[in-house]
């Protein structure tokens, strides 16, 4: 069983829109998954999606910390960020093995944005954080980091360090699988990624048709 997990947190930018265009481009261009399912605290209902409720009300992208639930998933598990847009085919994010996307820009480090695992692998990390979440939501918690921004991926590489858990990165493994999306540019894909103030609702050309489901 291949599960693609995603997280949507109400009181944001993003609302069941963004979940039903990343369920629709993973069944069109990746569908050697067998679920997506989304952990949301939103009464969300849609077709082909598993609607699982969040346990906890941690705020904004923290939320993304109950991916990581002991029984939520067997066999190949994958994170993905509701941003990611699909444009061409993606079945290898389904394969088997650890794996994240290397931070666009820390190379050495993991980002949640993409995050694979074999399900119960990584129950450890939610046990930990749900266990003193206000210690891990403090700056500073993880020690000197490079990345301004305090967030789930730092306290998630942090964890996977502590305990001697190194992912294999995305980028190394397929080197033409992720594209991170520069309006310069005409063509991406497959897997777009989006890094800063970009997003693909204010994104152009074939990617923005892409999300939209053109």
């Amino acid at each position: 069983m291949t599960t693609l997990i995603t997280v949507l947190k109400g009181g944001g930018r993003y609302d069941a829109t963004w979940v039903e265009r990343l369920a629709r481009g993973v069944r069109r261009h990746a569908p050697a998954f067998d679920r997506i399912l989304c952990l949301t605290d939103l009464p969300l209902v849609l077709e082909g999606v598993e609607r699982v409720p969040l346990r906890h009300d941690w705020p904004a992208w923290w939320a993304k910390m109950e991916a990581f639930r002991p029984g939520l998933a067997e066999g190949t598990t994958l994170l993905c960020d509701l941003d990611t847009v699909f444009t061409g085919p993606a079945d290898a994010l389904a394969e088997p093995g650890f794996a994240a996307m290397e931070d666009y820009f820390h190379k050495g480090r993991v980002s949640s944005a993409l995050l694979r695992w074999r399900g119960g692998d990584l129950d450890g990390l939610y046990t930990a954080f749900a266990a003193e979440p206000e210690r891990w939501m403090t700056p500073g918690s993880c020690g000197p980091v490079p990345n301004a921004v305090h967030g789930d991926q730092v306290v998630i590489d942090h964890l996977l360090s502590r305990d001697g858990l190194r992912p294999d990165f995305f980028q190394r493994r397929y080197p033409n699988l992720l594209d991170f999306y520069d309006p310069r540019r005409v063509d991406h894909g497959p897997v777009v990624i989006f890094i800063g103030d970009a997003k693909p609702d204010t994104a152009a050309g074939p990617v923005q048709a892409a999300w939209a489901g053109g």
